[in-house]
C-alpha cells in the first residue's frame, strides 16, 4: 500500500506523490473531508446527523465527499434494510482510524492558535 521511493517522494495505491504531504492533501484535502472524519472519529453517524453537524454544507457536496472518503478507504457505508425506510450509517474504517492522531493534532493546534490570537 505505502512504499517510500526516496526521502520525500511516496507512492500510495499506485500513485506517485512528490512528498508525503501532497499524498495526505490529495486524500483528505479540501474544506469538508477533515471535518467529516472529525465527526466520525467517535461513533458512526447517519447522513442526516452529519448534515446537521455541518449546516453550511450542501447535501450534494456531503454526498460527494462521503463517496470520495469511502473510495479512498477512510470510511465505510453500511445499509440496513432492503426497502424504505432504510438506514445508512457511515463509520471510520481501520484506515480511517489510523488518521485519528492527525485529527487530534490538528484539533489541539487549532485550540492553541485560538488561545494565542488577540
Amino acid at each position: 500500500m505505502f512504499e517510500p521511493t526516496n526521502n520525500c517522494e511516496v507512492t500510495f495505491n499506485g500513485k506517485n506523490y512528490p512528498c508525503p504531504i501532497s499524498m495526505a492533501m490529495d486524500l483528505i484535502g479540501g474544506r469538508w473531508k477533515g471535518v467529516i472524519l472529525y465527526y466520525l472519529q467517535d461513533e458512526e453517524k447517519r447522513f442526516s446527523e452529519l448534515k446537521q453537524l455541518m449546516p453550511t454544507i450542501t447535501e450534494m457536496t456531503l454526498s460527494i465527499q462521503l463517496k470520495q472518503l469511502e473510495k479512498d478507504g477512510f470510511i465505510s457505508r453500511t445499509v440496513y434494510g432492503d426497502r424504505p425506510p432504510i438506514k445508512v450509517v457511515y463509520a471510520l474504517t481501520d484506515f480511517g482510524n489510523s488518521f485519528k492522531p492527525v485529527l487530534d493534532a490538528l484539533s489541539l493546534w487549532s485550540h492553541q492558535m485560538v488561545g494565542q490570537l488577540p
